[in-house]
């Protein structure tokens, strides 16, 4: 299925007192990554919000392999599992800059209409987009 690669730097703020990236800051991770793998296809989740649609996230799966610190520069693929219907689902590898996997991750979000705040199919122009 479609990937997309997206790279950023740990920031201080984002380290526990231990010095390693604290687990809660991924989300946020997967979360840029997303974004950036439905720009790479051309869709605005700002356009698609103003269209009524929401992505609540409704499951988030994270395995920590290795530790991340600050600085590090890290490389996040984000790939669509199967054809979107109600839901979409994306895993995830991030790898540190040695490129090493240091974090898997699968996240399931739901179509939403923003009025009724009930799931509703992937709109057409995504799958359009997929196809």
């Amino acid at each position: 299925m479609k990937s997309h690669f997206s790279f950023l730097k740990v920031r201080y703020a984002e380290t526990d007192q231990m010095g390693v990236v604290h687990h809660g800051n991924y989300p946020q991770y997967l979360e840029i990554a997303r974004i950036d793998w439905l720009d790479a296809l051309g869709i605005s989740y700002k356009s698609m919000e103003e269209k009524g649609i929401m992505l609540p996230v409704y499951e988030l799966k994270l395995k920590y392999i290795k530790p991340v610190t600050f600085h590090e520069k890290l490389k996040i693929e984000t790939r669509l599992s199967e054809m979107p219907n109600v839901k979409i689902t994306f895993d995830y590898s991030i790898y540190n800059e040695k490129g090493e996997l240091v974090t898997t991750a699968t996240s399931v979000l739901v179509f939403m209409d923003s009025k009724t705040r009930r799931p509703v199919r992937c709109p057409k122009y995504i799958l359009d987009k997929l196809n």
